[in-house]
């Protein structure tokens, strides 16, 4: 599994590109800014591109912008974007571009578990999601704080949700919860019809139809 990482910190660019080859992926290429990250990923087509948004000259969203341009123009590789901070903007915009590949949204501090960001990696390289779970608590706290179902929702309701918009399946989702899989289902059952959601057993197609519904769900700013 080939692998470009784009990321203007030295140190933090160097150690993803190590925990990556110790899990098996060869990194080709590893780059500090948006414009090296578009050209390296045209000139090695990798399965996956990890990359940070905020890179330079300004700082504010070209790795971001280079991420969905890449989606548009190489639509079957996977996604990843690491942040210092929750973005609910980021979110909505890798969720809405193009492309058929898996996508992430991370934190950076996520990447110092181990195993859980090689997790994320892989689950998105094989085409799945993979969104932080802040990110997910935020979008969840402002849709039940609005007119949504999801303020409707049991306790343990909104707990199996925010695993579902993290990108989990429902044998992860059992397994963290301690729950058998037949009880996982009858709550994503329940959710779908609180939600007025279709039902999809496709853990992709979950995943965005959950995080558009609380996107969707979130009041406006006053």
């Amino acid at each position: 599994m080939r692998v470009v990482i784009g990321e203007d910190e030295v140190l933090l660019r160097e150690g993803i590109a190590h925990i990556l080859a110790i899990d098996g992926f060869e990194v080709v290429a590893s780059v500090s800014d948006a414009v090296q990250l578009e050209r390296e990923v045209a000139r090695h087509s990798p399965e996956l591109v990890v990359t940070d948004i905020r890179m330079p000259p300004s700082y504010t969203d070209e790795g971001l912008v280079a991420a969905l341009r890449i989606r548009r123009t190489h639509p079957g590789i996977g996604v990843v974007v690491v942040s210092q901070h929750v973005q609910r903007r980021y979110a909505l915009e890798l969720l809405e571009g193009e492309g058929t590949g898996g996508f992430g949204y991370l934190l950076k501090q996520r990447i110092t578990d181990v195993r859980t960001f090689t997790a994320d990696i892989r689950r998105v390289a094989a085409d799945g999601t993979a969104l932080n779970p802040e990110v997910v608590s935020v979008l969840v706290a402002r849709a039940s704080r609005g007119t949504s179902a999801v303020g409707r929702l049991t306790p343990r309701q909104v707990e199996v949700l925010g695993l579902m918009a993290e990108g989990r399946s429902n044998a992860a989702i059992a397994a963290r919860l301690v729950l058998s899989e037949k009880a996982v289902v009858q709550h994503a059952s329940n959710i779908y019809d609180a939600l007025e959601l279709p039902v999809d057993a496709d853990d992709h197609r979950r995943v965005l139809a959950v995080v558009r519904h609380l996107q969707a769900a979130v009041p406006p700013a006053r």
